[in-house]
């Protein structure tokens, strides 16, 4: 009896085959579409582009144009080519431009204000960032027409008694210095709007008497060392946005819902274990962050589609040890990482509230963000 030998047709297995690798490469395709037109893929982008950008040195302002980030690689390369060449231009445009009440200050070279400011008493908004100046002189009572306060990111390690001596003041930011505490004659800014306190770290407390603000619809504190919603906060009652993330909360007062008009509010990066049940009193609240925490229990009635959120996260808890901050961290290179974090933070959570392609019926978007 002879062997049985089997013939393959060696072009059914080939066309067998070239059928499987063109289904394969077509699914390939059709998921690097879907990743290309996710919101998370395009965040993620973003992120990197950003962060390469704050390595680099390259202001905000040079990529972000009326809130949206361009990503394009060429862009990155003709910014980092022609930012010098900006930056030694930038104050001459800036004299250009600016109008006549209007005061502009900008780079390392400067340690001190000018002698001449004291006599330019009709300036209505100061804009002092990026310097080495560490003062702001008691002669700012004589600036009453003074609208805004722009002074991020200087080694300010004091605010004079004597600011609150503009009672026409609007807004006030001193996010990103060295303060330590903020002077309590600020609560006699009745028309303060805007509060930003952020990134200063050794910040522990407000005092009582920012009670009187009751005009501030905006407070930004994060990135202190704040262990409870100040009480001064408590009692803003037109409060609208509250940022008190990255800070060591362990929990929240209970007559948090005194703040009948807060709507967004973010608490990320703290200690917090739970949410209170009154915050369900909250019923203009849309935005709430709490990503980055270590609760273990929070209100179930929070993800009810009868509360106000539109968008909520809580993300990342309990946090992990491994995740916790070392002690011996270089202070500056903590503040810079803090503010990336933050502008991040506020640009992504901007984008999802104008963000026009989420359905109408979607009422809550759960996000995760590695910060």
């Amino acid at each position: 009896m002879g062997h049985k030998v089997v013939v393959f047709d060696i072009s059914v297995i080939r066309a067998l085959w070239e059928t499987r690798v063109k289904k394969h490469k077509a699914w390939q395709k059709k998921e690097t579409e879907r990743l290309e037109k996710s919101a998370l893929e395009k965040i993620k982008e973003e992120w990197n582009f950003v962060a390469e950008c704050r390595r680099k040195g390259i202001p905000q302002a040079v990529y972000c144009k009326n809130g949206f980030i361009d990503t394009n690689v060429r862009l990155l390369d003709k910014i980092e080519r022609n930012t010098l060449t900006r930056q030694s231009s930038l104050p001459k445009d800036r004299g250009k431009r600016s109008s006549a009440f209007v005061f502009e200050l900008s780079g390392e070279h400067w340690t001190e204000l000018p002698d001449s400011l004291k006599e330019q008493t009709h300036l209505r908004e100061w804009h002092i960032s990026n310097t080495l100046i560490q003062i702001i002189p008691t002669y700012i009572e004589l600036f009453q027409a003074m609208r805004i306060l722009d002074l991020p990111r200087n080694q300010i390690s004091h605010l004079p008694a004597e600011i609150g001596c503009l009672k026409n003041l609007k807004e006030l930011n001193v996010s990103f210095n060295h303060l330590k505490s903020i002077p309590p004659e600020l609560g006699d800014c009745e028309n303060l709007d805007r509060l930003d306190c952020s990134g200063n770290l050794e910040l522990m407390e407000l005092p009582f008497e920012l009670s009187n603000l009751k005009q501030v619809t905006f407070v930004d504190i994060s990135a202190n060392k704040f262990s409870s919603v100040p009480i001064c906060v408590l009692r803003m009652s037109n409060l609208q946005w509250l940022d008190i993330s990255n800070n060591n909360l362990t929990d929240l007062p209970q007559d948090i819902d005194r703040l009948e008009e807060l709507q967004s509010f973010l608490l990320y990066k703290n200690k917090l274990t739970y949410l209170p049940y009154s915050m369900l009193n909250l019923k203009k609240l849309t935005l709430l962050v709490v990503s980055g925490d270590h609760l273990v229990e929070l209100p179930t009635a929070l993800c009810d589609s009868s509360t106000p959120l539109k968008f909520i996260s809580l993300m990342d808890n309990p946090l992990d040890n491994a995740q916790c901050q070392d002690g011996d961290e270089i202070m500056e290179s903590e503040r810079d990482r803090q503010h990336f974090d933050k502008e991040f933070m506020k640009a992504y959570i901007e984008d999802l509230k104008e963000r026009e392609s989420v359905p109408s019926y979607t009422t809550k978007v759960s996000f995760s963000l590695q910060l």
